[in-house]
C-alpha cells in the first residue's frame, strides 16, 4: 500500500532526525536537534521534535536517557539503511551544501572551521597506513597535506574515536566551496568519479557518479568496491586516482583563479585542471556559461589502504574543525 503524502512527510522528518542521531556519538536532546533540523532548512519545534522523539522511542528507533536526550538504536540505524530510494535521493547534494554553508574557514586571518573526511583505522597499523599514505600526499593527490590525527578516547570535531582506532581526518573537498561561496562564486558539485592518471598528469575521467543522484558518497562507494590504483599513481605515475567535478559560472573565471591561487598559498590544494568556458574538462561535457574544475577527493589518500588491506572505515564530509587543529601528515 502506497503511503499518504502526511505519511510519507511524518516518515521523511522522523528520517531527519534518525540521521542526526546517527551522526552524533552523544546523546542529543529536543533543542539542539531542531536546531540542526533548521540548518538542514526543515523547521520543526522542539514540542513537535519531542514528539517525533516519542514516536521513535516506542519504535525502538531511539533511546530516551532523560536530560541528556536521546540516542539511536541498532534499530535506528537500519531504519536509515533501509530508508526508500526517494528518501535517500539528494541526501549527498544537501549534505554538501549545508557543510559549504556552515564552514567558517577565512583565507585571509587563516582561521575558522574547515570541512574533514574522518577515517578510522587499526591502531596497530597506523604506522605502516602512514608511511603509505605519505607516497601519496608527495605525489600531491590529496586536498591538503594538513592533517589530524587522534588516539582512542579523544575526538576529531563530534566524532568520538573508538578503541583500537585512530581517527585520521584529511580535508574535504567541500571545503572548497565553501572558500569559493564566502567570495560570492556559486560552485556546484556534479560529479564524484574515478580520473586516469598518465605519466603523472590527469587524463580522462574513467567512472562517473552524480551527487544529485546518489543515495550515498560515491567516493565511498568505489574505494569499498577496490576500483583504485592509488598507489600505482603515486609511485609509478599511472593509474586511477579519486577525484570530483565541479561547475562554476565562466563570468567568474577570473576571480575563480585568484581565489584558488590564495587557496593553494594557504597549504590548502587539490586543484587538477579549470577548463574553459563552454568546454569539455577531461572528457567531462560543461554546459554553456559554465567552467569546469577537478579536484582530488580528499579520501584518496585514505584509498590506498584499501588497496593495500588494510581494513578502513571511511565517513565521508563528516565534521566541522578548526583549522588550527591541523598539521602536516610529515609530523604526525
Amino acid at each position: 500500500m502506497r503511503r499518504g503524502r502526511s505519511s510519507a512527510e511524518v516518515e521523511r522528518k522522523l528520517l531527519a532526525i534518525l540521521r542526526i542521531l546517527a551522526a552524533s556519538d552523544e546523546p542529543i536532546g529536543a533543542r539542539a536537534i531542531a536546531g540542526r533540523l533548521e540548518t538542514d532548512g526543515i523547521e520543526l519545534s522542539e514540542r513537535t521534535v519531542r514528539y517525533h522523539l516519542r514516536l521513535m522511542d516506542e519504535r525502538g528507533l531511539t533511546t530516551n536517557l532523560g536530560e541528556p536526550g536521546r540516542l539511536i538504536t541498532d534499530r535506528g540505524r537500519e531504519e536509515i539503511e533501509n530508508a526508500g530510494v526517494s528518501d535517500k535521493l539528494g541526501f549527498v547534494i544537501s549534505r554538501i551544501d549545508t557543510l559549504a554553508y556552515r564552514a567558517t574557514f577565512d583565507m585571509d586571518s587563516k582561521q575558522g572551521q574547515i570541512i574533514l573526511n574522518v577515517s578510522l583505522i587499526p591502531e596497530d597499523r597506523f604506522d605502516e597506513a602512514l608511511d603509505i599514505m605519505r607516497d601519496v600526499f608527495r605525489a600531491g593527490y590529496c586536498m591538503s597535506e594538513l592533517v589530524i590525527a587522534r588516539r582512542a578516547g579523544e575526538r576529531v570535531g563530534m566524532l568520538a574515536v573508538p578503541e583500537g582506532m585512530v581517527g585520521f581526518g584529511t580535508v574535504c573537498t567541500v571545503t572548497l566551496n565553501s572558500v569559493l561561496l564566502a567570495r560570492g562564486i556559486p560552485v556546484e558539485s556534479k560529479y564524484a568519479g574515478l580520473l586516469e592518471i598518465y605519466r603523472d598528469e590527469p587524463l580522462r575521467f574513467t567512472n562517473l557518479v552524480s551527487y544529485a543522484g546518489s543515495t550515498v558518497d560515491p567516493t565511498e562507494m568505489f574505494i569499498t568496491g577496490r576500483m583504485t590504483s592509488v598507489k600505482d599513481a603515486s609511485l609509478k605515475g599511472r593509474g586511477q586516482i579519486l577525484a570530483s567535478f565541479r561547475e562554476a559560472p565562466a563570468v567568474a573565471e577570473t576571480d575563480l583563479r585568484d581565489v584558488l591561487g590564495q587557496y593553494e598559498r594557504n597549504g590548502l590544494g587539490g586543484i587538477l585542471a579549470i577548463g574553459k568556458p563552454g568546454q569539455p574538462l577531461l572528457e567531462v561535457p560543461v554546459a554553456g556559461g559554465r567552467i569546469g574544475l577537478a579536484v582530488v577527493a580528499g579520501l584518496t589518500p585514505v584509498a590506498a589502504l584499501s588497496e593495500s588491506g588494510i581494513p578502513v572505515q571511511n565517513k565521508a564530509m563528516s565534521t566541522l574543525v578548526d583549522f588550527s587543529d591541523l598539521k602536516p601528515v610529515y609530523e604526525i
